[in-house]
């Protein structure tokens, strides 16, 4: 079974904001498709979760609205906004950069 990592830094935001091109999610949610599409190495924690939302919602990325969850209950449902999906793009933009960068220098020479 893989070892779970811990995020590189800055890269919360841009899987949040690409978790939500596939569609409107709660917290919770996002932290799950994460996980799941990560095949259980990528763990995103509520105590990072939750500010990086406030943080994106704050940016304009994603909005917000409340709505009844599968299990009627009620939870803050998070929505890409076209400013985010802009962000999105420049974020894995330099994100691609970083990881060509990185395996230039981890060839062997």
């Amino acid at each position: 079974m893989p070892k779970k990592s811990e995020l590189l830094p800055g890269t919360l935001d841009m899987l949040i904001l690409k978790t939500l091109t596939r569609a409107p999610l709660h917290g919770y949610g996002i932290a799950q498709s994460i996980k799941r599409l990560s095949e259980d190495v990528l763990t995103v924690e509520e105590g990072s979760l939750y500010p990086a939302l406030q943080r994106l919602l704050l940016q304009g990325w994603v909005k917000a609205e409340w709505k009844k969850t599968e299990t009627n209950r009620r939870a803050r449902y998070y929505t890409l906004t076209p400013e985010g999906r802009k962000q999105l793009g420049e974020e894995l933009s330099q994100f691609e950069v970083m990881i060509a960068a990185i395996g230039r220098v981890l060839q062997d020479a």
